[in-house]
């Protein structure tokens, strides 16, 4: 279905009256998880983000074992090295910009993280630095949540549908940057949407996700 190493997700989780039983592999580039509300696809990040954990199964990234419910291990969020971008950004309100950007730094500081003023010019928000997230619109603080999680140097980007909720015109900006991020760094992402165009347009893989399972997959190739 994908190359695997990059992330490899057999586990699942019991919520309730929602039971998810999430098995697939995702490559280099951007893999879409895509479904109706309620699919369970924002389940399966807060899993690979560590922010849950999961009940039985296993979760690696990179070949590195984040979870393993057999072998009773669990590796802390701070520790696996993804970024983390919501729909709703999550910047800090009382810090500026670039204090923002820096928190993303700090957990790079034992690795070799991106260039802070590529990524800042990539993303085209230097003129934003001094400002609070009080003072950015919907599209700024997407563009500043995405600089601040390529700066915590990571080895793999969970984005949850951050484009939802942006007008179309600021949507149809934040897209191409999103394909720059993928093209200019190389980190690979999982993506959540509910969008079909969105994910045509996004994606090297489709995961379909309905009712907690892997429904169907398409993969559009690595090169695009």
């Amino acid at each position: 279905m994908s190359e695997p190493g990059i992330l490899d997700v057999r586990c699942a989780v019991t919520l309730g009256a929602f039971d998810l039983d999430a098995n697939f592999s995702a490559g280099p580039g951007i893999t879409v998880l895509i479904g109706p509300s309620g699919a369970g696809k924002t389940t399966i990040l807060h899993l690979v983000a560590g922010l849950m954990r999961p009940e039985r199964g296993r979760i690696a990234i990179g070949g590195d074992v984040m979870a393993d419910t057999d072998a009773r291990m669990f590796v802390p969020p701070h520790r696996r090295r993804i970024g983390l971008v919501f729909q709703d950004a999550q910047l800090f309100p009382h810090l500026t910009v670039a204090q923002n950007l820096a928190f993303g730094g700090w957990f790079a500081r034992h690795t070799n993280g991106l260039p802070r003023e590529h990524v800042i010019d990539v993303l085209g928000i230097g003129g934003l630095l001094d400002r609070r997230p009080a003072r950015l619109s919907g599209g700024e603080k997407g563009r500043v949540a995405l600089a601040r999680a390529l700066l915590s140097s990571p080895r793999l980007l969970l984005m949850d549908e951050p484009l939802s909720g942006l007008e179309e015109e600021k949507r149809q900006t934040i897209l191409p940057l999103i394909e720059m991020v993928r093209d200019e760094f190389g980190v690979p992402m999982l993506y959540v949407t509910h969008a079909r165009d969105e994910a045509q347009r996004l994606a090297n893989r489709i995961i379909t996700i309905d009712r907690g399972r892997v429904v169907g997959s398409e993969n559009l190739g690595e090169d695009r």
